[in-house]
């Protein structure tokens, strides 16, 4: 090339080279406005945002985070996790372990990004939670008074009846043999008044305390081995099956085995000899469901709507408060308590409770890549 030729190339590559440095200064213009918008973006939002770095750790924390939990820029987010939230009776919902205040928090995080890193999301559940505390609460009081009435009647009647043995015993006249099946009837009224008392006190708590993780084949073994002695003096063929095997539940693992002794006890004593009655937990989406099935006559549609009152009963020996109680149980849980009968066909009632949560907040992240025959007691 000549000098006027290279002259030329080189007023060209400075024009291009000029018209280069403007467009990235424009560029860097507007990177520094994005960034300054998403920094306000994040200081307004009502959720807390964690940003984590390829190694795990935090690299960004809003505003809202910081409230939650801290200043926790630099730190290792899954070990800082591990013992920082404490799983609750509700999947999804988490308490912090350094408050003592009842917070609650919901925890999501994004798959990883093409450069490591992810984003943790942190929502304050609290007041749902205490709605929902509050309402459940509510309920019950609701129920308690409704309740009253019937209750002075069932405390009556067998006080009364009591009261009248017992006056018997003071007659001088009374044979000594007349004598003890007066008492044994006086005794079995003041058991039924005492059995009256506890159940009555079981359905006003409601509430689940003593929680712990426990396996559901191994509670279903165990309700196996309570009940088959019951269905054999009753001449019950008894079976059970487990589908959740490795699956497990977070609760008051008394309470549960009380709610299904009593679904499996209204069971067998409805039924005549040659019946069956089967006990089955499988896994449905999140849940566990229990069921228990006997090929009865199945309960009649005008009576399946009141089988949950407090006090209904057709059973001259019962409380009426063993199916409530169930459904309390259940729904102190997160769970619930369902009814499939059809008469003539028998009748199934499903007892659902929700799985148990995840112990740390890493296997949160992993997961998100995620007449009538049932007579009551």
């Amino acid at each position: 090339m000549d000098a006027a030729s290279l002259a030329e190339a080189f007023q060209v590559f400075a024009r291009a080279s000029d018209e280069l440095t403007q467009a990235y200064s424009g560029l860097q213009g507007q990177v520094s406005v994005l960034t300054e918008r998403l920094d306000l973006l994040l200081a307004a939002l009502p959720a807390g945002v964690v940003v984590l770095d390829q190694q795990g750790c935090v690299e960004q924390i809003n505003r809202a985070a910081q409230d939650m939990l801290g200043n926790l820029s630099g730190i290792e987010w899954q070990s800082f996790a591990a013992t920082a939230f404490m799983a609750t009776d509700t999947p999804g919902e988490w308490a912090l372990a350094d408050r003592t205040d009842d917070i609650r928090i919901s925890i999501s995080a994004t798959a990883q990004s093409a450069t490591g890193g992810r984003i943790v999301l942190l929502h304050d559940v609290t007041e749902a939670w205490r709605m929902r505390v509050s309402a459940a609460r509510n309920e019950r009081l609701a129920a308690m008074g409704e309740m009253v009435a019937s209750l002075a009647h069932q405390l009556r009647t067998p006080l009364a009846a009591a009261l009248l043995y017992t006056g018997h015993l003071a007659s001088v006249q009374l044979p000594a043999p007349e004598r003890a099946k007066v008492a044994d009837r006086a005794v079995e009224r003041l058991r039924h008044l005492e059995k009256l008392i506890k159940d009555m006190l079981i359905f006003a708590r409601g509430e689940a305390l003593g929680r712990e993780v426990f396996g559901v084949c191994d509670l279903l073994l165990e309700l196996g081995a309570t009940i088959e002695p019951v269905a054999q003096r009753h001449r019950i063929d008894f079976s059970q099956d487990c589908q959740a095997a490795g699956q497990h539940l977070f609760g008051n693992r008394k309470e549960i085995a009380g709610a299904l002794i009593n679904l499996l006890e209204n069971a067998i004593q409805v039924l005549g000899e040659g019946g069956e009655v089967r006990l089955s937990a499988v896994q449905e989406g999140d849940a566990i469901a229990f069921a228990v099935r006997d090929n009865g006559r199945g309960i009649p549609l005008e009576l399946q709507a009141r089988l949950f009152e407090p006090f209904f009963t057709t059973r001259a020996d019962g409380t009426g408060l063993g199916l409530a109680i169930a459904r309390g149980v259940a729904r102190a849980h997160g769970g619930d308590i369902f009814l499939n009968s059809t008469p003539g066909e028998g009748s199934e009632f499903r007892f659902v409770l929700p799985q148990a949560v995840a112990e740390t907040t890493s296997d949160i992240e992993s997961s998100e890549h995620e007449p009538p025959e049932q007579e009551t007691r």
